[in-house]
């Protein structure tokens, strides 16, 4: 029956061991579940900005084209140019990424075997070099890849490499750095590596590779980006990598089956 207020009270004090843990239990849950809500939040959060941003275009392209002067372009660089003059690229953008683009090629050209032969460097010159520039670009390269030149990598008087014996002289670009630009002119480094020798079993000049950096001067002819100087420096050359050389005939393998790229970037 129930106590009254003036009957006293019995309390009865169970063991430590026996006393009711639920308080602490619901304490101890509750970190728990805010900790798991809070996940769950996130997740969701996370799947649903994939989901949105999956459908977008993407804006690598177009972001090129507004690249300061200077700034490091994407490995694609700008659109590939359309049309060439002797197999050499040409129609480049008249901006800052056009005058990269067009250093690049016109640096494979100037490093390719075509160099070493007196008709094709004259063809190449008269391709790439600005007209008021041509004529003293020329009288230089003749200098630079004749006579002695060629005849230091075992090539006749007409560049041509010993019979059984496959030259070698290819210029492949690393990166480019514009250093100067206006809607005039501009100015251009390009990184390279390039390999340069003859291949082939009794090769005395065997392929090998080196590192160095083309300056390039260009100018806007009205129509696209022409070469009125350049020079050379050596490296940055990186640290050689524990690799075996290959033999004499591997290296000629795939020189002669590996053509090289027309369009450097």
């Amino acid at each position: 029956m129930p106590l009254s207020d003036d009957q006293p009270h019995t309390r009865t004090r169970l063991p430590v061991d026996e006393q009711p843990s639920t308080p602490t239990t619901l304490r101890q849950s509750r970190p728990l579940r805010t900790l798991l809500t809070v996940l769950v939040v996130v997740t969701l959060l996370v799947v649903a900005i994939s989901i949105a941003n999956r459908g977008k275009p993407s804006t690598g392209g177009s972001s090129s084209d507004h690249a300061a002067p200077g700034a490091g372009p994407a490995p694609s660089g700008d659109q590939p140019v359309g049309t060439t003059v002797n197999g050499i690229a040409s129609g480049f953008p008249h901006s800052d990424q056009g005058a990269q683009s067009a250093a690049a090629n016109y640096s494979v050209a100037i490093g390719s075997a075509d160099m070493f032969r007196t008709d094709s460097r004259h063809t190449i010159i008269a391709t790439i070099a600005d007209p008021g520039a041509a004529g003293a670009l020329q009288s230089r390269l003749d200098q630079g890849f004749g006579g002695d030149t060629a005849a230091r990598y075992g090539l006749d008087a007409q560049g041509r490499a010993p019979k059984g014996l496959t030259f070698v002289s290819r210029t492949v670009p690393v990166g480019t750095k514009s250093t100067n630009y206006n809607d005039g002119d501009a100015k251009v480094e390009v990184w390279c590596t390039g390999l340069t020798g003859l291949a082939g079993e009794r090769s005395v000049q065997p392929v090998t590779t080196n590192w160095f950096t083309l300056a390039l001067s260009l100018h806007w002819t009205g129509s696209d980006w022409k070469l009125t100087d350049f020079t050379s420096r050596q490296g940055p050359a990186p640290m050689p990598g524990d690799q075996q050389a290959a033999t004499a005939e591997e290296i000629t393998g795939a020189a002669q089956q590996f053509g090289g790229f027309r369009y450097a970037r």
